[in-house]
Parts: structure tokens; C-alpha cells; sequence
């Protein structure tokens, strides 16, 4: 019989205060709040899963108002730490002619001063007591230790029988083009599901056929892929079998594409706890994923499930 785990989706890495550009080339901003895995932890809550986060926070105003945002989606956080002797972490998004743009104020934050020996005790019993783990590139790069905790956390999950998902979400901003396929390719053999976006895998990879891409996740030890291809859908893939379907996109206006990876990864990890097929999984995820491209914000614009559903787009 199998065992009930407390809760259906997990996710580790780094949350940071937004500022989100509202008109390109003009100073305004609209604060709110990101970082990839706390968006993809939101919108599995908001898609109905049970959830909980793992990250460390400054014990500063910006901190307590995410903790504040994660007791209002209904994510867990009893794992989370705030850290007195560092602080959260901001970014600023930017919007012009190429898409948007990040600019990072982070280093040091009380995220990056994760480490293997912080997940004894809570961390590691939510990991043991959850059937995802969701962990991504971000979370590794952020530092040396956050990416040793990260392996440690995979480690914990796979002992545990909990399945771990991945999202490469390449950032070289935050660390070098060949420490990042080194790692990302070490962690991808390491996980169930394997979800990166379609321009991450060209620059990590410098392979150009959405096709090929698949294969050489494959060939990394990836049993299962889900491509995302933005505004073309997504490419899903099995192992074990061959198998390989495409999701088609969707037409809509998108004013801000900030957190729609993230969307569709927590949807998608949502779905496939409440039992869903993967390719089910993946055409819920990418009707998410279209709808908060239509708002502004990594979090504000995350859809619920009751909108997804009304969207038409399923």
C-alpha cells in the first residue's frame, strides 16, 4: 500500500523581492515577488496542491513579507529560516525591443548561505514527507554551497522514493557557461523530470532542434522531458518507451513573460501529483503558462485553477 505523503509538491532555491519595470524606458516599477522555484511552488498551490518551501530569508521587512506571501498562498514554511546576519535577496526586471531583462541584487543573500548541513533536521523530513522535490539551475548557482545542497536534497529525495523534478532555468549571470553544463548535466541524471525551456537548453547545449535537445537530455539520464517552447508549447518525452508528443501553443497577448517557466513547472508537478498523465500534466501547465504571460508580475499574474479551467484553452 502505498504511503501518504504529507504534501504533493516541494520546492527548494532562492524567493527575492521583485521590481518589475510597468513601462519600457521609464523608471517605474511595480514591486512583488519571484525567484523561480518559489514561483513554481505558488502556482502548484494555486493549481490545488498541497505545497512547502525550503529557503532561508533575511530576518529584514522584505523577508517577512514573503513569509508573509507563502502563509497566504498556503504554502508551508516551517522549514524556512530567516537569517539576522544577511539579507533577501531583490531583482529588477526590465522590458525593451529583445524581452525582458534581470539585473540581480543578491550576492551574499541569506539564500545563498544555504548548505547541506542546514537540511538536517525540517528540510530534510518535508523532503522525505513529499512526493516532488522541485529544485533548479538558479538554486545551484546562486553559490557553491547552495549547489551542494541541492545535490544533497536530490540524494535525500531519492532515498526517500521522492521524485524530483528539475528546471534548468540557466542563468550566466550568476555563474559560468562551463560550471553550469557541469552541474546541470550531474543533476539532470538525478531527477524524474527534467523541465527546461527551449533557449536555456541552445546556450547550455548549442544544439538547435527542439528534437535533439530531448535526446540529449535522454542521453544525460533523464527518463522523462518536458521542453518548454514558450509561445510554440512544449515538446513531452519519455525514455522508457520513445514516446514523444507535442503540445501545441497558444495565441494570446503576452505583456510580460517574467515566471511563465516557473508557472508551468509548478502546474505542472501539481498535476502529476493529483495523478495526471505526463502529457495531461504538460497541455494544463502550458494553458497556465498562457495565462500569466497576459499580466505583470512573477506571482500576481499566476493563475488558480478555477481560471485555467474557465480559460478555454484545455
Amino acid at each position: 500500500m502505498k504511503t501518504q505523503r504529507l504534501w504533493d509538491v516541494l520546492a527548494l532555491g532562492e524567493a527575492m523581492v521583485e521590481f518589475n519595470q510597468t513601462r519600457a524606458g521609464e523608471p517605474q516599477y511595480q514591486q512583488g515577488f519571484g525567484g523561480d522555484t518559489s514561483n513554481a511552488i505558488i502556482a502548484a498551490a494555486r493549481a490545488g496542491a498541497r505545497t512547502a518551501y525550503l529557503t532561508r530569508v533575511g530576518a529584514d521587512s522584505f523577508g517577512l513579507s514573503l513569509l508573509g506571501l507563502w502563509a497566504q498562498e498556503q504554502v508551508d514554511t516551517h522549514a524556512v529560516t530567516p537569517d539576522a546576519s544577511a539579507a533577501t535577496g531583490i531583482y529588477f526586471v526590465s522590458h525593451g525591443p529583445q524581452g525582458h531583462e534581470f539585473s540581480y541584487l543578491r550576492a551574499h543573500s541569506a539564500a545563498s548561505r544555504m548548505d547541506p548541513a542546514w537540511l538536517s533536521g525540517a528540510p530534510a523530513a518535508c523532503i522525505a514527507q513529499a512526493q516532488w522535490l522541485h529544485v533548479s539551475g538558479i538554486s545551484m548557482a546562486i553559490s557553491p554551497s547552495a549547489c551542494d545542497t541541492v545535490f544533497a536534497a536530490m540524494d535525500l529525495a531519492r532515498t526517500a522514493g521522492t521524485q524530483v523534478s528539475l528546471d534548468a532555468n540557466l542563468r550566466l549571470k550568476l555563474w559560468p557557461l562551463a560550471r553550469a553544463q557541469a552541474c546541470i548535466r550531474q543533476a539532470i541524471g538525478l531527477c524524474d523530470v527534467f523541465l527546461p525551456s527551449y533557449d536555456d537548453m541552445v546556450s547550455l547545449t548549442g544544439l538547435t532542434d527542439a528534437h535533439a535537445i530531448v535526446d540529449w537530455s535522454h542521453a544525460q539520464g533523464a527518463r522523462q522531458v518536458v521542453l518548454k517552447l514558450g509561445a510554440e508549447g512544449a515538446l513531452v518525452s519519455h525514455a522508457a518507451d520513445a514516446t514523444r508528443s507535442t503540445v501545441r501553443g497558444h495565441s494570446v497577448t503576452a505583456v510580460d513573460a517574467t515566471g511563465a517557466g516557473d508557472c508551468f513547472s509548478g502546474n505542472l508537478l501539481a498535476r502529476l501529483a493529483a495523478g495526471d498523465s505526463l502529457l495531461a500534466a504538460a497541455q494544463y501547465a502550458n494553458a497556465a503558462a498562457a495565462l500569466t504571460v497576459q499580466g505583470f508580475g512573477a506571482v500576481a499574474s499566476l493563475p488558480r485553477a478555477a481560471d485555467v479551467h474557465a480559460s478555454g484553452l484545455l
